[in-house]
């Protein structure tokens, strides 16, 4: 049975073939600002997928079908239902993920972008020959029923970063939300019921017997992932048997590398958010900071005034800028992680305040004297705790952020943004920021190389990785 009792939230419900369907089975979702469930929502069977499957494989043999023009003015319609109805998605994202409630209208902003630049995209054949012997032409069809499971530090925006390009390249979609933040999305999933036909966007929250069953699906043709590496991996295994197409995002370990001549007052603030915005639980977040050893000091204060600034609290509270951690879960490993460094003689130079009582807080922390080897630098923190390296050579700096499986995000920080392309094509990285990190845009691919991931999002190779090629080739 789903409730919410004494919140004053409609219960979103999952959505199946174009109507709302509820389950006996439910998810308690908790406010990571009190540590307590704020709703219960319900938990899709293994049943209700496959109802959902049959449901977009009929809607497929239509919305496939349909010319990308068509495609494209339904998304832009969805562009239009989020935009309607921003307010409410941005207090679900709050209460559910824990960020401030400006930034999660930002999050669902941005999201919007998605819908701007694939709504006007253009997809056309590719002529690779034509002359007297005959014609060959590459088209790119639609791939089927794509399976999404996206991870609960960008409800919304995660969705429609799988959501929109997927549709718009003649894809329909069974979306899976996190189980941590399913609130959103499932809210998504009812508001865009009128702009879509019936079975092209399906959204089933779910834990992880939802998932297995997803990525093993004979019936669902891709696996679109965001989340972690330990379960990007388990995916990868699933889908082999049925060899599903898949995109996956399977997290960071981004190193950033300060050069000699980079300014402390000049880069220092956009440094520090590099690291912790969204209280540091990005994918493609600044988690491990290369300065010159020479330096150091500078770096340090630097960094240490700006987390000054941060005021750490509930999304509703003025002045807050920065949410708690979304699950204890995660606390737990950060404050493992946070443990670890300090017995191996880490200097914790910095730590914010946090409030007092219950909830998943861990201060903003900024650590130095700490290097490789060290579970803090060597493992995805995702939180607000950041380590700053050193170095004197800058060759062993480039080797040092590369030791690592990990390949979503790097960056370079400098005075002589152009020179330091050079040092950006040395890094082992899907994306190499120079000063900036990270950037992600609809209109630019970003993806992980090494552990960090398959595939890309975002762009027309983000469009194409919903694709099949079919090639025509004709005798003359």
């Amino acid at each position: 049975m789903t409730s919410a009792p004494a919140t004053g939230y409609k219960v979103p419900q999952l959505t199946i073939n174009g109507t709302t369907v509820s389950s006996p089975d439910s998810i308690a979702v908790v406010d990571p600002s009190t540590g307590e469930p704020f709703i219960e929502v319900p938990s899709a069977s293994v049943e209700q997928l496959d109802e959902a499957v049959v449901a977009a494989r009929a809607a497929f043999k239509t919305w496939g079908k349909l010319s990308l023009t068509e495609r494209q003015d339904a998304i832009r319609k969805v562009g239009e239902v989020v935009k309607a109805n921003i307010d409410e998605l941005a207090e679900l994202v709050m209460r559910e993920q824990g960020k401030p409630l400006g930034n999660a209208k930002g999050e669902i902003m941005a999201s919007l972008r998605q819908v701007e630049y694939f709504g006007s995209i253009e997809l056309e054949p590719e002529v690779i020959k034509d002359d007297e012997t005959g014609r060959a032409e590459v088209r790119h069809e639609p791939i089927g029923v794509v399976g999404a499971i996206t991870a609960w530090n960008y409800p919304v925006l995660a969705a429609m970063f799988k959501l929109v390009p997927a549709l718009v390249a003649g894809n329909v979609m069974i979306l899976k939300p996190s189980p941590y933040t399913p609130v959103a999305t499932l809210r998504l999933g009812e508001l865009l019921q009128d702009a879509l036909p019936a079975g092209v966007f399906q959204v089933l929250a779910g834990g992880d017997e939802l998932g297995r069953a997803f990525t093993t699906h004979a019936d669902i043709d891709k696996i679109a992932f965001t989340g972690s590496v330990p379960t990007g991996k388990a995916i990868m295994k699933a889908a082999a048997d049925t060899l599903k197409r898949v995109t996956l995002e399977a997290g960071g370990n981004d190193a950033g590398i300060v050069l000699e001549d980079a300014d402390p007052q000049v880069i220092g603030k956009d440094l520090f958010w590099a690291a912790f915005s969204n209280t540091g639980q990005v994918c493609a977040a600044l988690k491990r900071l290369y300065v010159p050893e020479s330096k150091l000091e500078e770096y340090s204060q630097v960094m240490a005034a700006e987390a000054a600034k941060v005021v750490v609290g509930p999304g509703t509270q003025e002045g807050v800028v920065a949410g708690p951690m979304q699950n204890a879960a995660q606390l737990a490993h950060v404050q493992r992680l946070a443990a670890d460094a300090r017995a191996n003689g880490a200097d914790f130079f910095f730590e914010g305040e946090v409030p007092e009582g219950p909830g998943y807080w861990f201060p903003f922390t900024l650590v130095r004297n700490v290097s490789e080897g060290v579970a803090l630098v060597d493992e995805e923190p995702f939180g607000p705790i950041l380590p700053i390296l050193t170095y004197t050579d800058l060759d062993d700096a480039i080797e040092r952020a590369n030791s690592t499986s990990f390949g979503l995000g790097a960056s370079v920080w400098t005075s002589d943004p152009d020179g330091a392309v050079e040092v950006a094509d040395r890094l082992e990285a899907g994306s190499v920021w120079i000063n900036q990190h990270p950037v992600v845009t609809a209109s630019i691919p970003f993806g992980g190389i090494k552990e960090s991931g398959v595939g890309v999002e975002g762009s027309k190779y983000g469009l194409l990785a919903y694709t099949n090629i079919r090639v025509i080739n004709l005798k003359r």
